[in-house]
């Protein structure tokens, strides 16, 4: 084992007890004008999707200079940056945790580690709000429906294309699945979160951590932005309405800053309505931050299903009538983040993760399912279905916290899976992992092959490695395939974290994203799915920091 990841699981485990053995800092490190705008703009990059534009914590720890806390058995508790300070704050900033966190020693350089160490012991500032007209000015319909094209004017097989993040260049490569060339690289914004596709799978829509979104058609012989609106400051989800009727009527666009969500016209992104997050967590207690984590939209009604994270509240939003806007919400666990469609696509998965729980809302009756208990910070993506030879119908998730997946049994409608009813909603087994930090698992109903990562590892061997199990025998450990290895580049660094695996439309290939350092050349790695064997890589100046993949025919039929 690497010294780093001693390192890292010591800290992870030691964290509390540190700070509760140190003294309070006398008062906050002082920083200049210009090193707080830094300080502001690394941690909205790189710490505020995980720990909150006001620090209070959702998937990450609480990170405010002083915060005090009542346990369940009445104890007080209290804690804070000022308590742990600028040692042992750079520490952990360096070297990560195992409950998730990153080591940023090759991220960041030892001044900005410095810097950021300093910065969260300060009062978090806050941004500005976000209004209607505040995203009527920021948007641009650069192409009016008018004037785009009628018919597809290229030859590319639109159903195979992969959208690719390129986080840290503020770019998406649009690769031709077919041919594994790339197609068209467009600037989108800064730290781009998810690709959606339209109902058509036409459109592209992008959004990403500056609030940008972005519709870009694929009609044109080369992709083309049309249209661009800005949802606030922080941005995470979009998805189009797709019911029967409504295809691409309307956008719906969530934000972690300010906390709410945003209609706007499907194919112009023209800004129509913003309805508010903020209110009380389940628990009663009001948030000010209840940011919006993932957005789905139903096949079966005209509805999309919002995840409010850190209320706990499960959002049933009826787009039929915009005008006189209803929606159901549902009450389930605190720190909800991402999830997907179960196989019978009824059932919302979606995990609670800092809770330690998956929600299951049934969007047919239109309330919660069930609540299951998982192992530590349960982290989806969109989760991973199949039929497991003795539980039946199962949907799957990887933990950030713990070293397995867990096997969730679904409902089913469906008479030849009736016999598995005694088993739905319970953690029907654990997959074994190497370690934690999985972020994405995978597999596709023409595959055996069942695909995990574990891209936030501390350990540069897991963190560069994914892991496949046979779902024809679930008992045998999985395949390590070493993708940092198999992409022939030379070794860096920074930790080359191999990141999402994605099925192309056949369900033949798996490809990985291998997310190397800022200035290092990462790749795109494409696995044969029978043989495991490295089919082709993908490597480019232009390949920057790849992290998210969605095949445009899986992204927009929801198979995983």
């Amino acid at each position: 084992m690497q010294k780093k990841g001693l390192i890292g699981s010591a800290f992870a485990m030691g964290v509390l007890s540190l700070a509760m053995s140190s003294a309070w800092a006398q008062e906050a490190p002082k920083l200049t004008a210009e090193e707080m705008e830094k300080g502001k703009q690394i941690y909205f990059e790189r710490c505020a999707g995980c720990h909150g534009v006001l620090r209070k914590g959702a998937t990450g720890k609480n990170l405010e200079p002083h915060w005090t806390k009542t346990a369940p058995d009445g104890t007080k508790l209290e804690g804070g940056t000022l308590k742990l300070g600028t040692e042992r704050l750079e520490k952990i900033i360096s070297y990560g945790t195992e409950g998730g966190m990153v080591n940023y020693d090759d991220i960041l350089t030892k001044e900005e580690i410095n810097l950021m160490a300093r910065y969260i012991q300060n009062t978090p500032p806050i941004p500005p709000e976000f209004s209607l007209k505040d995203m009527k000015d920021s948007w641009k319909l650069l192409v009016p429906v008018k004037d785009r094209p009628t018919k597809q004017m290229n030859k590319v097989n639109l159903k195979n294309v992969f959208a690719i993040t390129l986080r840290d260049a503020g770019k998406l490569a649009l690769v031709d699945g077919d041919t594994h060339k790339i197609w068209k690289i467009l600037d989108t914004g800064y730290a781009v979160h998810i690709s959606r596709l339209s109902a058509s799978g036409r459109y592209v829509y992008t959004v990403g951590r500056d609030g940008l979104t972005t519709i870009i058609d694929m009609f044109y012989e080369e992709p083309t932005t049309v249209a661009t609106v800005r949802l606030g400051s922080d941005a995470r989800s979009v998805d189009t309405s797709k019911f029967k009727g409504y295809e691409d009527k309307y956008l719906i666009g969530g934000t972690y800053w300010p906390p709410q969500y945003s209609i706007m016209d499907g194919e112009t992104l023209e800004p129509m309505k913003i309805v508010s997050t903020r209110g009380n967590t389940v628990d009663g207690d009001y948030h000010p931050e209840p940011r919006v984590a993932s957005i789905v939209a139903s096949m079966t009604k005209p509805e999309w299903v919002v995840n409010v994270k850190e209320t706990g509240q499960i959002l049933l939003v009826d787009y039929s009538d915009i005008k006189n806007l209803k929606s159901i919400a549902i009450e389930s666990a605190k720190f909800l983040h991402d999830g997907g469609w179960d196989m019978s696509k009824r059932y919302f998965m979606v995990a609670a993760n800092a809770s330690n729980k998956v929600a299951a809302v049934d969007t047919k009756e239109g309330k919660l399912a069930a609540l299951v208990d998982t192992a530590k910070i349960p982290h989806p993506g969109r989760g991973a279905n199949f039929v497991h030879p003795k539980f039946g119908p199962v949907w799957s998730t990887g933990h950030l916290g713990d070293a397995v997946v867990s096997l969730i049994s679904t409902a089913s409608d469906d008479p030849k899976f009736a016999k598995y009813k005694e088993h739905n909603w319970k953690v029907v087994e654990q997959l074994k992992m190497p370690g934690a930090g999985n972020l994405f698992v995978k597999t596709h109903p023409k595959s055996k092959h069942f695909w995990a990562d574990a891209p936030m590892n501390p350990e540069r061997e897991v963190a560069e490695s994914v892991y496949v199990f046979d779902m024809n025998d679930l008992s045998k450990a999985p395949v390590a395939l070493n993708v940092a290895k198999d992409s022939g580049l030379p070794e860096s660094k920074a930790i080359r974290r191999a990141v999402q695996p994605e099925y192309n439309e056949a369900g033949d290939e798996v490809w990985i994203s291998l997310w190397g350092g800022k200035t290092d050349q990462s790749a795109i790695v494409i696995y044969d799915d029978k043989t495991l064997k490295v089919k082709k890589v993908i490597t480019d100046p232009a390949i920057v920091t790849p992290t998210g993949k969605f095949n445009v025919y899986n992204t927009q039929h929801d198979v995983y």
